[in-house]
């Protein structure tokens, strides 16, 4: 059955599937990284997130609602241990420098390998698929997963205020 499921894979999955670990990869390497990128990949994978229960459930209620409650576990729980740690932020430059950490990898493989499962599964119309546990429980998933890559661009970004010597900074402190 696997053999089959493999073979009914569309060519694109397995390049999005090498895409994304060596994506994660570049991510497990202390790097620079500019402010829009900062910005970039967590705003892509909440909107991929929304758009795995879009595509999987359509518009209906009880799977978003699942996705936001995610979303916002997510956040407080990443905002909660403040991952990650020691990131620095040049004003000179406007970059960050980011240890390395596999924790992007692991979360960009959860979130494939759930959309690939859901994927099979509402292809195969297994019966799990209409239980409303499996659908809350997907929704959930998909928000916390992009919701983590959320709370840890906030936390990178906290960087900025943390900098008491550089302008930016003070300029955040000064909101607060």
């Amino acid at each position: 059955m696997l053999f089959e499921i493999l073979r009914h894979t569309p060519p694109w999955v397995f390049a999005l599937f090498f895409a994304l670990l060596a994506l994660g990869y570049s991510q497990s390497r202390t790097r620079r990284v500019g402010r829009g990128t900062v910005v970039a990949l967590p705003v892509a994978m909440i909107m991929l997130s929304l758009y795995g229960v879009y595509s999987a459930f359509g518009a209906a209620p009880g799977p978003i609602a699942a996705w936001l409650m995610g979303v916002l576990v997510a956040v407080g729980v990443g905002l909660a241990f403040a991952v990650p740690r020691d990131v620095r932020y040049s004003e000179g430059a406007q970059t960050f420098i980011v240890p390395g950490s596999w924790t992007p990898l692991l979360l960009m493989m959860a979130i494939f390998f759930t959309k690939y499962s859901v994927g099979v599964i509402l292809a195969r119309q297994l019966p799990i698929s209409a239980a409303a546990a499996f659908v809350a429980s997907i929704g959930f998933a998909y928000g916390l997963f992009g919701g983590l890559f959320f709370a840890r661009a906030l936390v990178i970004w906290r960087a900025v205020a943390s900098q008491p010597d550089e302008a930016v900074g003070k300029a955040l402190r000064a909101m607060k």
